[in-house]
């Protein structure tokens, strides 16, 4: 069983690592391949269902638990919501774009920068206020709850449902099935 922050550290090493990627990969302006493209967005299909999926979870499960710890938890989950909220926009966006497209690359600039700002703030606001506060068991059940969570969340963003634990939690399976069925239709998320 791994802790609330063990679970949200491996999202966040995997979505770094999958970012890194993608940036180091030649671009269209450089000369990449067909293959190569298509490979490109492959890769950022995955990163945006991954961060998708760890929205949802997020917000359903460790912002509200930060949110109980008081004015100083409900500033830091506004802040934190607020930064996911415009990514879920940006990647909305990006998940429309061939990596041929020139915006393909600056959107990819742009996330990339504000993922790692947002990952620093929540492991440096968020983490070290929740942790001082909640015993191992309560770390231990939450990290559960995202787990479970991710499984059953949408696969793509939804920028414009409320961030609110009771609206993710009625919309968010009818979304995820929804996805799900896109994605089963278009092949996209499916490995090579």
């Amino acid at each position: 069983m791994a802790d609330v922050f063990e679970v949200l550290k491996q999202d966040h090493d995997e979505l770094k690592a999958m970012l890194a990627k993608l940036e180091q990969g030649p671009t269209a302006s450089r000369g990449a391949t067909p293959e190569q493209l298509t490979e490109r967005k492959r890769l950022a299909q995955d990163i945006i269902i991954s961060a998708s999926k760890h929205e949802v979870a997020e917000e359903q499960h460790f912002w509200p638990a930060v949110r109980e710890l008081g004015p100083e938890g409900d500033r830091i989950a506004d802040e934190a919501i607020g930064q996911e909220k415009d990514a879920e926009r940006m990647l909305a966006e990006w998940d429309r774009l061939d990596p041929g497209d020139d915006r393909f690359e600056t959107l990819l600039t742009g996330y990339a920068s504000d993922a790692r700002a947002h990952i620093a703030f929540e492991e440096g606001h968020a983490w070290p206020l929740l942790r001082g506060a909640i015993s191992t068991d309560r770390m231990n059940l939450l990290g559960d709850k995202i787990v479970r969570a991710k499984q059953m969340a949408p696969t793509r963003p939804h920028p414009n449902v409320p961030p609110q634990p009771g609206v993710l939690k009625t919309a968010g399976p009818v979304a995820a099935a929804a996805d799900r069925i896109r994605d089963s239709v278009t092949g996209r998320g499916r490995k090579s």
